[in-house]
């Protein structure tokens, strides 16, 4: 547990950063560009990252599942590769459809539709879950933060130079591609650094000749990677598909501010689920503890956004976005609720119940965008905010009813040498 909390606290400090210097870039692109060239902006990135979320899988989970075993993360690592390979061109064929298809569905203007395709590249060939997973099984959080910190200093020193020398959407999109490439490539070379990639075991075949179910646990996990992707990405291009532009801006700046909690919740779930894996016999205990905690910092959250919602977002980004605030306040709840969730997902997870995770939040996913343009004729972009809130309600009470469900639960992973694998866990405590 000690070491979980140390591991949460350096993502934290990542995140802090992130979070002070995403209040420069995002203050400077929404003042320069305006509510619709803010929608612009935002669809653009949305559908970059929506094409990554989708083609990409989650290696770090492979990396930590299959590398924690005593023969090392040598064929974990190649495996991870591969996919990555895979996902770039499985990528690049999604982009162009998308792409092709924008004028059809998307308020983008004719002139933005080869930048939009060539982010969706840059995004794609900037994959780094896998070097992200090398770090986080030998627990180098520190290192894996320090990396990463490049991303936001870049996105921040590009939106300045764009303010000043390309004032446009373009000019924003490019500073933010430099930031994804930048990105990958220390991650890469901190990952190098510290693990021997050994190009040698880049395989498609050797983890599932080892593993039999390892492209169950692959699809299962990619696909609940892309609904959490789905759930912030893809609903920003519906909103704007059925709002136009200038909501899918507002939504973007109330989802960013309102559901920096999503940010931490998916941080607490990268940090707890190494430590799940190996933790084995106190797995429930630690998962538990984990949403008490989140519990209490999800109410104070909430508070803040209420009290000081409004200011902060005419501040930001703005007057005209001041009529966002209700919409950030409700997204601030769905947020406060996923970071509940998100030890109970990461349990199922380790536990080798990937797919039922994935059926949990899949459902509610799916209802809250068949009722979203119903829901935005009633309430606009609020009508959005309670569809995403709705999502996240029904998926976190599916979280806790699927762990309940289950008389006795075991982590699937190979044992680390040393330490011995029991064949089962002790029976769930009852609520």
């Amino acid at each position: 547990m000690k070491r979980l909390i140390q591991n949460i606290g350096w993502l934290l400090t990542g995140r802090g950063l992130n979070a002070v210097l995403s209040l420069v870039y995002l203050a400077l692109a929404t003042r320069t560009l305006g509510l619709d060239g803010f929608g612009y902006f935002a669809i653009i990135v949305a559908l970059g990252q929506t094409v990554t979320g989708i083609a990409n899988f989650q290696t770090w989970q492979f990396v930590v599942r299959w590398g924690a075993s005593k023969d090392g993360p040598a064929e974990a690592t190649g495996f991870a590769i591969a996919l990555d390979m895979l996902s770039v061109i499985g990528g690049a064929v999604v982009a162009a459809l998308l792409v092709y298809t924008a004028q059809f569905w998307l308020p983008l203007p004719d002139d933005l539709l080869w930048l939009t395709f060539g982010y969706c590249i840059v995004s794609l060939l900037s994959i780094r879950t896998t070097p992200t997973g090398l770090l986080r099984l030998r627990f180098k959080f520190a290192k894996a933060t320090a990396a990463e910190a490049v991303q936001p200093v870049i996105r921040a020193a590009g939106a300045v130079l764009a303010f000043f020398f390309m004032p446009t959407v373009a000019g924003f999109i490019l500073a933010w591609a430099a930031a994804e490439v930048a990105v990958a490539a220390s991650l890469w070379w901190t990952a190098a650094r510290m693990e021997k990639i050994d190009l040698s075991q880049v395989s498609l075949t050797r983890i599932p000749r080892k593993h039999p179910d390892a492209w169950r646990f692959v699809w299962a996990t990619n696909m609940s990677g892309s609904l959490i992707v789905a759930g912030k990405q893809v609903m920003i291009l519906l909103v704007g598909a059925i709002g136009g532009e200038a909501f899918a801006g507002g939504f973007r700046v109330a989802s960013q501010l309102g559901q920096a909690l999503v940010s931490l919740a998916q941080t607490i779930s990268k940090a707890i689920y190494p430590e799940l894996v190996h933790a084995k016999d106190d797995a429930v205990e630690m998962a538990r503890k984990m949403a008490n905690i989140a519990l209490i910092g999800g109410v104070l959250a909430v508070f803040v956004a209420l009290m000081f919602g409004r200011w902060g977002l005419e501040t930001i980004a703005g007057d005209a976005f001041g009529a966002f605030y209700w919409a950030m306040v409700i997204l601030a709840i769905a947020g406060a609720i996923e970071l509940v969730g998100a030890s109970l997902e990461s349990l199922l997870v380790s536990a080798g119940r990937a797919g039922t995770a994935f059926v949990v939040r899949a459902v509610p996913m799916a209802l809250a965008f068949i009722l979203l343009e119903t829901a935005m004729d009633w309430q606009g972009v609020k009508g959005a905010a309670f569809a995403v809130l709705g999502s996240s309600a029904i998926a976190v009470i599916g979280f806790w009813v699927a762990i309940l469900s289950l008389r006795q639960i075991k982590i699937t992973v190979e044992p680390v040498e040393g330490q011995q694998t029991p064949s089962a866990e002790p029976p769930l405590p009852k609520p």
